[in-house]
């Protein structure tokens, strides 16, 4: 197998080049998804694996837990061509392959890092099978120094190959939020770093076939700091938006408007249920911090803000149902968003309070949650006291009022999580409304 961390741009510089060379995808999550199609567009041969025999056996007939049917069909398309292969046994898909792209993130257990275990053990997988000249990019979002030690170590330990010498090692990290929005690897930004000069400019140069916008980082500790300190500022602004939307409703204000008049259209400043977004990577910066004798004050607060907006939610609910003059209590709500641990924090809360709720997965799938979907929106809509709104999807922008209108209990609520109407508009449509940083009456 050719060395590729004596790699050159020209040996990568066409389709049919790129085909010459193996790529293993370790983790076929969202992120793993992502570079698969990215690595098989420039050419290159993949092999799909992943520690949890489910997702390889559901991969093997094009299907994921959450990708949209776009992404399904180029699957099953790769699939059926031969360009990409799917195997349960990681090591056997690192044996065969000349670049291992490791997207498995250390899973925190509140402000702990509980999920290096399973890391450690996937790198002692891929050390076992790894073979001089090839490189690895760990590519999840890591705490700081975690890659030069954990991957770097165990993998050397395993392989009894020596990092530099006999294989490269890089890192070059996408964001859970990055990779919920994109639809190509193409559209992305890929910041790499890499342990020692010629891996960094091999990575460099794979990541160069798949983006057009790579940035190098000439430190691997710094560009673990940078991404979290990247998330630091998501969770800052989001807890900020917050803050500013439960601040308006209690001012009988309506927070949207204001931003209107700020000329603000950024949806980083949108108020949001959604408080599991860089959860994990917001306890690897936290526990970052801790090794550090530091504590982020900030940083901390806004993940507890942004975490408790899901109580916040269910009180709006209750308040308007209150106003049509019923309680949670045998309420029926029907709940229409994404399959996300905020939805299914929502609905518990709900449920313990005496509600009934259907839910309505408007989003791809992910079945990871031990979430019951209603699969008709009008079966879940119909006989509800309330419905509630969790994302700015486009589906549910198209929404019938007047349809589903019909479909209710009267009097019945929308409850607005994620400004997706105008307070106005569905009030028109005879509903009740409440919303996150709406004021209480249409104005």
């Amino acid at each position: 197998m050719p060395n590729i961390l004596h790699l050159k741009p020209d040996a990568l510089d066409t389709v049919e080049k790129c085909s010459k060379y193996t790529v293993a995808v370790v983790g076929c999550g969202r992120k793993g998804i992502l570079f698969a199609s990215g690595f098989a567009d420039a050419g290159f041969q993949i092999v799909c694996t992943d520690a949890d025999p489910s997702v390889t056996k559901k991969l093997t007939k094009g299907k994921t837990f959450f990708t949209d049917q776009e992404m399904e069909t180029r699957l099953k398309s790769l699939i059926t061509t031969g360009q990409l292969t799917v195997s349960s046994d990681i090591k056997k898909a690192v044996s065969k392959s000349d670049i291992v792209i490791v997207t498995v993130q250390p899973k925190s257990n509140d402000k702990k890092n509980g999920g290096a275990p399973e890391v450690n053990s996937i790198c002692k997988q891929v050390g076992e099978a790894l073979h001089s000249g090839a490189l690895v990019i760990y590519s999840d979002v890591a705490s700081y120094g975690f890659t030069e030690s954990t991957i770097k170590e165990t993998i050397e330990n395993t392989s009894g190959l020596k990092t530099g010498a006999d294989f490269g090692l890089a890192y070059a990290p996408i964001h859970d939020s990055d990779a919920d929005n994109a639809k190509k690897l193409s559209n992305l930004e890929l910041k790499v770093a890499a342990v020692g000069k010629d891996a960094l400019e091999a990575a460099a140069t794979t990541l160069n076939t798949v983006s057009k916008h790579v940035k190098q980082i000439n430190n691997v500790k710094k560009a673990e700091l940078a991404t979290l300190f990247n998330v630091a500022k998501q969770n800052v602004n989001m807890a900020l938006a917050n803050e500013l939307a439960v601040f308006c409703e209690n001012l009988n204000m309506d927070y949207f408007e204001i931003l209107q008049a700020l000329e603000v259209s950024d949806p980083a400043f949108y108020p949001t249920l959604l408080g599991e977004t860089n959860k994990n990577e917001s306890y690897l910066l936290l526990e970052s911090a801790e090794n550090a004798n530091t504590k982020l004050r900030l940083p901390a607060l806004a993940r507890q803000i942004n975490e408790e907006m899901v109580k916040h939610a269910v009180n709006l609910t209750q308040d308007g149902l209150r106003g049509c003059g019923k309680t949670l209590r045998r309420a029926r709500i029907a709940v229409l968003g994404a399959a996300t641990e905020s939805t299914a924090g929502y609905i518990k809360l709900l449920e313990l309070k005496g509600a009934k709720v259907n839910f309505f997965n408007m989003s791809a799938k992910n079945e990871a949650l031990d979430l019951t979907a209603k699969t008709n929106l009008n079966e879940a809509i119909e006989g509800a006291d309330g419905i509630t709104l969790l994302t700015r999807d486009g589906q549910l922008q198209n929404l019938n009022l007047k349809k589903i209108k019909a479909l209710t209990k009267t009097p019945s609520v929308i409850v607005d999580l994620a400004g997706v109407f105008e307070p106005v508009k569905v009030e028109a449509e005879g509903f009740a409304y409440r919303g996150l940083g709406r004021s209480q009456t249409a104005q």
